[in-house]
């Protein structure tokens, strides 16, 4: 039996992906700026760096950094660096502000934290590229692979709930894949599958974490 979520206690931790649910981000946009130089179209890079396996091996943490732009440029067959990554990353990414003024009021009642399935190279320029999500999140901003998967995987759920002492039924997961939704529920979280800000609204509404 399903218990209401009003009958619910309030969770101990809110944890918020990033793309597409704090901000919007341009994937086709990201993919087509990378091409440019080496005269390549966005279906191009996707087939070259996507479906080649060398973003999802970052992702997982099983490129270092300096390794994932090293496989970058030479699928590319141009040279390819931090900066490049980091202007190609950040014209696909614009912060959705309904969601942030949702997240300013959840966390003056519970902790909260970003859980992204990006590599490690972005957990080092969260800064640079997101540093109003830095104001608010402060440290609690994660890559999946520091908990040795990635989104779905139920285990990296679970490291995030232990990393702030609560239980997975005491969290509670934002994210707009209705996957990685699953594998929330998997691990014994709540978890709301993010459409728009005002659905989420509702949701978090009905978990007592915003008026």
């Amino acid at each position: 039996m399903t218990v209401p979520a009003n009958d619910l206690p309030p969770p101990r931790l809110v944890i918020f992906d990033m793309d597409d649910v704090l901000l919007r981000y341009d994937v086709e946009a990201r993919r087509t700026a990378m091409g440019a130089p080496a005269g390549l179209s966005a279906a191009d890079v996707e087939e070259r760096v996507w479906a080649s396996g060398i973003e999802d091996a970052s992702d997982l943490g099983h490129l270092t950094p300096d390794a994932y732009l090293a496989a970058i440029a030479g699928a590319l067959g141009v040279p390819f660096g931090r900066s490049d990554w980091l202007r190609t990353r950040a014209l696909a990414m614009t912060l959705d502000p309904d969601v942030l003024a949702l997240v300013e009021e959840v966390r003056q009642r519970a902790p909260i934290a970003l859980l992204t399935n990006n590599g490690h190279i972005m957990r080092e320029h969260f800064d640079v590229l997101v540093p109003e999500l830095r104001a608010l999140f402060g440290p609690a901003m994660h890559v999946a692979c520091e908990f040795g998967a990635k989104k779905p995987t139920p285990s990296v759920y679970k490291g995030v709930a232990a990393r702030y002492g609560v239980t997975p039924g005491e969290a509670v997961m934002i994210d707009d894949k209705p996957a990685n939704v699953a594998g929330a529920h998997e691990a014994g979280m709540r978890a709301h599958c993010f459409t728009r800000a005002g659905e989420l609204a509702q949701f978090l509404r009905a978990h007592h974490m915003v008026a």
